[in-house]
């Protein structure tokens, strides 16, 4: 079963469309998280409306969109969960069905593409360790395991609009998790969001040091001592003496590779 999750902050002029593109869903195994961050319009009465047992809807206060996401990987009962902005749709009447199809047993997460003007049509196809670091997977074509959020965490919500950037290299760049690329178009994915307009900086910060920590046994060692190089250059220009400490930290871990 999916556990389908649905972000809302004053969402009235767009929910219905989404909530519609999943009950129009050939496949009918799911339940739908409505995690409604205390909305000021008709959001919650939109959502009550449609009386679907399957539809459930908290509405409280949160602490932004990933706080919502957050909540709903805790109340989910389904194996595999999925994130809708309340502003997106499901592509085509057909879209779980090809997931349930590719969801073998000893895969954790399922990822395709979604389409959306601001990409100029279908974003992003295939990813690997060098396109994770530049480009992100958008949570609209990714299907994760309730499990693995057990072993890898939750949307770290120090990050206000790319946290599931850095949940997607975190799992991506770890060893042992195993992920399939499906060439379908998941979602249309609505330009004008809080996450594609926001800059994140506390993310764009921290990026290059977590994709170095969470890259640690994956990553070749001539491409970590060549990305080091580059933050190094880039805080010494800054004199930003915090992250040229940080870092430090993966310093002793290269030499001894180094000299073994």
């Amino acid at each position: 079963m999916f556990s389908i999750v649905l972000p809302t902050y004053n969402s009235a002029s767009t929910l219905s469309l989404a909530l519609e593109s999943i009950l129009d869903q050939d496949y009918q195994n799911y339940e739908v998280l409505v995690m409604d961050g205390n909305s000021e319009d008709n959001t919650v009465q939109i959502a009550n409306d449609y009386k679907d047992p399957r539809i459930k809807i908290i509405s409280e206060c949160d602490d932004g969109i990933y706080d919502a996401m957050n909540k709903g990987v805790a109340l989910a009962k389904g194996e595999w969960l999925y994130f809708l902005g309340s502003d997106d749709q499901l592509y085509s009447n057909d879209v779980l069905g090809k997931v349930v199809s590719a969801c073998r047993s000893e895969l954790e997460v399922v990822y395709g593409n979604v389409y959306s003007t601001r990409f100029n049509g279908l974003y992003d196809g295939l990813f690997d360790v060098n396109k994770i670091l530049k480009r992100n997977i958008c949570h609209q074509a990714i299907f994760i395991k309730r499990s693995l959020f057990n072993r890898i965490g939750n949307f770290n919500i120090h990050y206000k609009s790319k946290a599931d950037w850095d949940h997607n290299m975190r799992w991506f760049l770890s060893p042992g998790i195993h992920y399939l690329f499906i060439n379908e178009v998941i979602a249309n994915y609505a330009d004008g969001g809080f996450s594609s307009i926001s800059t994140d900086v506390p993310f764009e910060k921290d990026k290059m040091l977590n994709y170095l920590r969470y890259s640690k046994n994956t990553l070749v060692l001539r491409k970590k001592l060549y990305l080091i190089k580059l933050e190094l250059i880039k805080h010494l220009k800054n004199r930003n003496s915090k992250q040229i400490f940080r870092l430090m930290y993966y310093i002793p871990d290269i030499l001894l590779k180094i000299s073994r």
